[in-house]
């Protein structure tokens, strides 16, 4: 069973930057796509950015173009989320997302980390 332990998350003002790391337990970096999701209190799940195996291709919902960047470091099984210019409603809970693609199609989720931007 793979785990995801994520960390980085906390308060910090607007304007101030966050970097959130996500670490799997197993060996699955190599045929997973790895990417962050935010939920807000009240709100559903959203999608913040995915990015490929290979990393070469990534996916951001509009409010976190042009101030998060999504990576990854396959030689440690981990994904990252850098997030700069913080606003108020960025505050959220913080999920780790793997979806293993090979050999067959698993989900993991991290336990999710807290963010907190304040005004």
């Amino acid at each position: 069973q793979v785990q995801l332990v994520e960390s980085g998350g906390g308060l910090v003002q607007a304007g101030g930057s966050l970097r959130l790391s996500c670490a799997a337990s197993g060996s699955i970096s190599s045929t997973s796509v790895m990417g962050w999701y935010h939920q807000a209190p009240g709100k559903q799940r959203d999608l913040v950015a995915t990015i490929s195996i290979s990393g070469g291709v990534t996916n951001y919902a509009d409010s976190a173009k042009g101030r998060f960047t999504i990576a990854r470091d396959n030689a440690k099984d981990t994904v990252y989320l850098q997030m700069n210019s913080l606003k108020p409603e960025d505050t959220a809970v913080y999920y780790c997302r793997v979806r293993q693609i090979f050999p067959t199609v698993e989900d993991y989720w991290g336990q999710g980390t807290q963010v907190t931007v304040s005004s």
